[in-house]
C-alpha cells in the first residue's frame, strides 16, 4: 500500500463566490498557493471545505477538480460522506471517491451516535472497509456533529485492519497523542496533529506533521517547523510559541476569516462562506487577520530571508525538500 507524505496538510477552504457557488478559479489558484507554500498534500472536501453544506455532487466534482490540478508530488485525500445511514455513506463514497486521490478518509462520528458505544462505531466501520477493500484510508476525529476521539480500541481496530495510512488528531492533549503513537507504531498510520499549541512537543513525540486550520493562513511556518525542529531546536521554539498564540484566530471568525487572509496574500477569492454570514466579519475582525498576516510575513523573512525557499522542489520519485528548509 502507498503512503502518505509526512509534513503539513492544510485542510482546504472551499471558495464561494458571492452567489455562493464553488469559485473553481480560487480554488486553482489556492492550490497554487498551497504548494508554492511547501505543503505535503490537500485535505479536501472535510469540515473546513464545508462539507456538511456541499452537496454530493458538488463534492464530487470538488475532489475530481482538485485532483487534476494538483502538481506532481503533491499528494490528495478527501472525504465528504456527512450522511447519518451506513448505507448512504457508502453511497456519497463511491461518488466522491476519484481516481488519483491518495486516500478516503472517514469519520468515527458518522458510525455511532455519542450514546453509542465503539463496538457500534467499529462494526459500521468494518462494514464500510469491506465495501471498499482497495482503498487506502484516513480517519479524522472530525469536531462536527460532535467531537468522537479515537479509542485505543477503535485505534487498534484501525491498525488490525490494515487499511489506513492517516489520522487527524483533533484531541489536542499529549498524552493521548502519546499513547496513540504507540498503538499505532510499525502499522504505517502516520498521525497529524490538528493543534497549534501542542504541535512542536507531538513531532518530538513522533507525530508525522499538522493537518489544521492554520495552514490556511501560514503553512510555509508550519512548514519550517517541521522540517528544522531537530537541527534549529531554539528558532523552533520561539516559532511555536508564536504559531500557539496565533493559532487563536480558529475561535475568531473561521473559515471566513481564511479567507480574507488568503485574499490578503493574493489568493483571488470572495470572504462567501455557507456557514457563516461574513457580514459579521467585522472591521475589527478584519484588522486583526490583516496584523496577524503582517507578523506572520515579519516572522516568514526572519526565518527565509526575502528568497522564497520555502517553495518545494521535485524528482521522480515525488516530493523533495530543499537542503535549506
Amino acid at each position: 500500500m502507498k503512503s502518505i507524505h509526512s509534513g503539513i496538510w492544510p485542510t482546504m477552504v472551499t471558495p464561494f463566490t458571492k452567489n455562493k457557488e464553488i469559485d473553481y478559479l480560487a480554488v486553482e489558484k489556492l492550490i497554487d498557493f498551497y504548494h508554492q507554500r511547501g505543503v505535503a498534500g490537500i485535505f479536501a472536501v472535510c469540515q473546513s471545505s464545508e462539507m456538511f453544506q456541499l452537496d454530493l455532487e458538488e463534492k464530487k466534482s470538488l475532489a475530481k477538480f482538485i485532483v487534476q490540478k494538483v502538481p506532481d508530488g503533491m499528494q490528495v485525500i478527501v472525504s465528504g460522506h456527512t450522511a447519518e445511514e451506513l448505507d448512504e455513506q457508502v453511497r456519497e463514497a463511491e461518488e466522491i471517491m476519484c481516481p488519483g486521490t491518495d486516500a478516503y478518509v472517514i469519520l468515527p462520528n458518522r458510525f455511532a451516535a455519542p450514546d453509542e458505544s465503539d463496538d457500534v462505531l467499529i462494526e459500521k466501520m468494518e462494514a464500510f472497509l469491506r465495501r471498499f477493500p482497495d482503498v487506502p484510508l484516513g480517519i479524522y476525529e472530525c469536531p462536527y456533529p460532535y467531537k468522537r476521539l479515537l479509542t485505543p480500541k477503535v485505534l487498534r481496530a484501525c491498525a488490525a485492519s490494515k487499511r489506513f495510512l492517516f489520522i487527524k488528531d483533533t484531541c489536542c492533549s499529549l498524552e493521548q497523542i502519546a499513547e496513540k503513537l504507540q498503538i499505532i507504531k510499525g502499522s504505517g498510520i502516520k498521525l497529524f496533529n490538528a493543534n497549534s499549541a501542542t504541535l512542536l512537543e507531538s513531532l518530538k513525540l513522533g507525530a508525522d506533521g499538522y493537518s489544521g486550520v492554520m495552514a490556511n493562513f501560514h503553512p510555509e511556518l508550519y512548514a519550517w517547523l517541521y522540517h528544522n525542529f531537530r537541527s534549529e531546536p531554539e528558532k523552533a521554539e520561539k516559532l511555536q510559541q508564536f504559531l500557539g498564540s496565533g493559532s487563536l484566530a480558529e475561535y475568531q471568525y473561521y473559515p471566513v476569516n481564511a479567507k480574507y487572509n488568503l485574499s490578503l496574500q493574493g489568493v483571488p477569492m470572495e470572504i462567501s462562506s455557507r456557514v457563516l454570514e461574513e457580514e459579521l466579519f467585522t472591521e475589527s475582525k478584519r484588522k486583526e487577520i490583516a496584523q496577524l498576516n503582517e507578523l506572520s510575513a515579519m516572522i516568514r523573512g526572519g526565518l527565509y530571508g526575502d528568497e522564497e525557499k520555502w517553495k518545494p522542489i521535485y524528482d521522480d520519485a515525488g516530493l523533495i525538500r530543499r537542503n535549506d528548509v
